[in-house]
């Protein structure tokens, strides 16, 4: 598990939520991708890594509110609905959202800023060339940069912002 510096809500989500699980990532928040085990496994991470529990499983989340851990039921089938949900669920629930910087959205782990130069044949020829600023994940070694995908994220932030969430610099 990656030492995150940031003071980010934490989460893990179940195996039903990857995408927003990566979506969250690069939004900010640390959460953790819980994929196999059973609703056991995923309630003592919970408990004990002190993170919210996010299901689209109700009878897991009544399991979580009656067993002393936190969980926020998620609706919706797009990302964009599955987090008006998780805002909407955090709200209600009286949960604080903050967020840190961005986490590699495949690991959960901490991006650090390189140079230009220590992309070169890391990354695509052409994304080399268009971009300036590029991020590696100091766990598992993934580039990023400011892609076409950004678009799609900058709307979630938005989305975010709107629902006035703490932000941590």
């Amino acid at each position: 598990m990656p030492d995150h510096a940031s003071h980010s809500t934490r989460f893990v989500a179940d195996a039903m939520l990857g995408s927003l699980a990566r979506k969250m990532r690069a939004l900010g928040f640390d959460t953790t991708y819980y994929s196999e085990g059973d609703d056991e496994g995923i309630l003592r991470v919970g408990r004990a890594q002190g993170r919210v529990i996010l299901t689209a499983d109700k009878a897991l989340a009544d399991r979580a509110r009656h067993g002393s851990a936190i969980a926020l039921l998620i609706s919706g089938r797009s990302d964009g609905r599955r987090l008006a949900s998780l805002l909407v669920a955090a709200k209600l629930s009286g949960v604080g959202l903050s967020r840190g910087r961005p986490f590699c959205s495949l690991c959960d782990g901490v991006l650090r800023k390189v140079r230009r130069a220590d992309v070169a044949g890391r990354v695509p020829l052409m994304v080399e060339r268009r971009h300036r600023v590029f991020y590696r994940c100091t766990s598992c070694g993934q580039y990023y940069w400011k892609g076409s995908h950004w678009k799609k994220l900058r709307w979630l932030e938005r989305v975010v912002a709107e629902v006035h969430l703490d932000t941590v610099s």
